[in-house]
């Protein structure tokens, strides 16, 4: 299983040490909240942010999620910072076949998002092609939120899909995940858990995080025996 504090809830007066602390803490990955201010109602950081803080925590799998309405004209520069995954949203229709190709052309694993109101069958055509799928468990575009119960259903449905296709893509939460949650999750079928405010937000993030992998596994004890993949 996998563990991936979000930088979106770090302190931002201190990035290079909220990514020492994150490398520090026991997590397997460091996720990365791009936001453009148009696919999302928010900003947050771009390339430049995420190069500075890459040598921060260069043990981490940096895991960037494109909340973005034109992806096409960042992926090269977030690979250029240090993105080892890029995430872009079935949300972009027509635009996903190229994304997903142009991604992997750069030599980087391949995610797709889905958001709560979309149908998590947007995503079938997608998924022999992808690394990650991300189903959001909040409306993108701001930390703290609560999370959506309904989008449990989506994530059982992913998880059995997985199964049925023989497939490897891992399955990402993210937004209100909590140690409740990532519980809830995980029985779900998810194995990736991004927790922004449940873990940054505590002193002690090496605790926060295994506390959250120790929950995460008692919900689901074949994450015990779930290799971390790509590092």
């Amino acid at each position: 299983m996998i563990i991936a504090p979000s930088l979106l809830a770090s302190d931002y007066t201190r990035l290079g040490k909220e990514a020492e602390r994150a490398a520090k803490s026991g997590a397997d990955w460091l996720h990365l909240d791009i936001m453009d201010g148009q696919f999302v109602p928010n900003i947050s950081f771009g390339p430049g942010v995420v190069a500075a803080v890459r040598p921060h925590a260069k043990n981490l799998f940096f895991d960037a999620h494109l909340m973005c309405g034109k992806p096409e004209i960042l992926l090269e520069p977030f690979v250029q910072a240090g993105a080892d995954l890029i995430t872009v949203h079935v949300e972009l229709g027509k635009k996903v076949p190229q994304l997903l190709w142009k991604i992997k052309s750069l030599g980087k694993k391949v995610g797709l998002a889905v958001n709560p109101p979309t149908s998590i069958a947007e995503v079938q055509p997608y998924l022999a092609q992808i690394d990650l799928l991300l189903v959001m468990t909040v409306n993108p575009g701001f930390g703290g939120q609560s999370f959506i119960h309904e989008c449990l259903p989506k994530i059982q449905q992913a998880s059995v899909w997985r199964h049925e296709r023989k497939l490897n893509y891992h399955l990402e939460v993210d937004g209100g995940i909590t140690n409740q949650t990532a519980a809830e999750c995980a029985r779900a079928g998810a194995d990736t858990f991004v927790a922004g405010t449940s873990l940054f937000a505590l002193r002690n993030l090496k605790a926060a995080v295994a506390k959250m992998r120790q929950v995460a596994k008692a919900a689901d004890p074949a994450l015990a025996d779930l290799a971390v993949p790509f590092v």
